[in-house]
């Protein structure tokens, strides 16, 4: 299990937490759940309804969506839409290799979110990034 400064240190280099200071990151810290997993383990299945989100710490998985596939690693965050609005998970996301994530619920998530406007900014930050990724070449 890691300390709580080694899990700051890793949310640090999240985008969707990097403009949260220190100590809201040690708060954050401390209600995540570490989880790891085998090559080959589902993270995230299409259609489950869940309320976590998953950052992956060490290893690398693969995101399955009807309209792509991509490999993530490190410092990737995956679930995120479960803790915006919980409706059924729209990827399967599967280890490729071993795993080590950081899960987070529903809950602690909105406690950070209510209390702490740097990480409603990150998250909003994260979305639009997508949203241009999905839109690319579009006019916009």
């Amino acid at each position: 299990m890691l300390l709580t400064v080694e899990r700051v240190a890793h949310l640090r280099h999240v985008p969707l937490f990097s403009a949260t200071p220190d100590r809201v990151l040690a708060g954050v810290a401390s209600v995540l759940d570490e989880v790891e997993f085998f090559p080959g383990e589902v993270l995230i299945r299409v259609g489950d309804i869940e309320d976590w989100l998953f950052v992956i710490v060490n290893g690398n998985v693969d995101v399955v969506r009807p309209d792509r596939r991509v490999e993530l690693g490190p410092g990737s965050v995956v679930g995120e839409l479960a803790v915006l609005d919980p409706r059924p998970r729209s990827a399967t996301v599967t280890a490729l290799t071993p795993v080590l994530a950081f899960r987070l619920s529903k809950p602690a998530f909105d406690e950070a979110v209510r209390t702490r406007p740097e990480v409603a900014l990150g998250v909003i930050a994260e979305l639009v990034g997508r949203l241009r990724e999905n839109h690319q070449g579009s006019p916009g």
